[in-house]
């Protein structure tokens, strides 16, 4: 007897959800009565209640596959949920075009707003032209390009996180991928331009950071956020990437984690079984957040605002030390 192959959206953890799912497919397949409509509903809310009670006991492992999973809403997708008129800015003025991080001008609830983010591409070849999420020297370049005309027309600045790392290949390195990141890290910091950045799946180190110096930074429930994926970390450390799993949990990339140490402001709730569930919901959820967030830092004057964004950032990685004000 062959084994039977969970759907290909669901995850490996996921197989006590798969087994009622595949029940409910076979049911399908009978002649339609009463009764098995009624026995497909139960399954399906059974189903329902299986990948809740999942959710709510994830490994940080775990919440990596969900922060990865391919149905899982990019930029482009809130995009569409959330604003109305986006007009897309290309090209960094310097080499080209990276596909792989949008910008452009849109409206967010009758306001003018910047929307910035990385886009990963559903199909292949979407994936190959968006270089799977993974920006180079130019994607940075626009991107900061893009926000520094928010600037000038005083325009907040929404930013969405989600990519594994900026593109280490060799054209990267030619082109200066280290000080595209560098450079955006030290302007970002002084943007007078309200910024509220959120990571809504993958927060890859410098390719993350390159566009996520913000006044507010929101994360998804499930989403991930770190210094390096949880295969480099293991690699590195003992030479084995297959030990992915205790790195993830050494590394402290989830929501929970990153909050409690001040690096993310708040958690954004997800729909039960995950954002790649329901966009709609994911959407909702994060549209509540986001108009939050914006009203907050926008009340704010200029100058206070950029002071608390370098302190923020000057303030993380001091381990067991509290909070310092330089100001005094």
């Amino acid at each position: 007897m062959t084994a039977q192959r969970m759907p290909a959206d669901l995850l490996e953890f996921e197989e006590p959800v798969a087994v009622l799912l595949k029940e409910v497919e076979a049911l399908g397949l009978l002649p339609r009565t009463q009764q098995r409509d009624a026995e497909i509903a139960s399954l399906r809310r059974r189903a329902d209640q299986v990948r809740a009670e999942l959710y709510r006991h994830l490994t940080p492992w775990q919440r990596v596959l969900v922060a990865r999973h391919p149905a899982r809403p990019y930029t482009l997708d809130y995009v569409e949920r959330l604003f109305t008129g986006f007009r897309e800015i290309h090209g960094d003025r310097r080499f080209g075009d990276d596909q792989a991080i949008v910008a452009g001008f849109a409206w967010y609830k009758d306001r003018p707003v910047l929307v910035c983010g990385h886009q990963k591409g559903r199909d292949t070849k979407q994936k190959v032209a968006r270089n799977f999420g993974y920006a180079r020297p130019e994607g940075y370049r626009k991107a900061l390009r893009a926000m520094r005309l928010a600037e000038k027309f005083h325009r907040p600045i929404v930013v969405f996180v989600d990519t594994p790392a900026a593109y280490p290949g060799i054209e990267s390195e030619e082109r200066g991928i280290s000080e595209a990141i560098a450079f955006n890290l030290r302007e970002m910091a002084s943007l007078e331009a309200p910024i509220v950045v959120m990571v809504t799946g993958e927060g890859g180190s410098g390719g993350a950071l390159g566009i996520a110096i913000g006044d507010r930074i929101l994360m998804q429930e499930y989403a991930v956020y770190s210094v390096i994926p949880p295969e480099g970390c293991a690699a590195i450390l003992w030479r084995d990437a297959g030990r992915k799993v205790e790195a993830a949990a050494a590394l402290r990339i989830t929501a929970p984690d990153l909050t409690a140490r001040g690096i993310v402001d708040e958690v954004v709730p997800e729909p039960p079984g995950g954002a790649h569930t329901d966009h709609e919901a994911a959407a909702a959820l994060l549209d509540a957040a986001l108009e939050r967030a914006l009203r907050t830092v926008e009340a704010e004057p200029a100058g206070t605002r950029v002071d608390r964004r370098y302190r923020k950032f000057r303030n993380m990685g001091r381990l067991g030390i509290e909070f310092v004000d330089e100001t005094g």
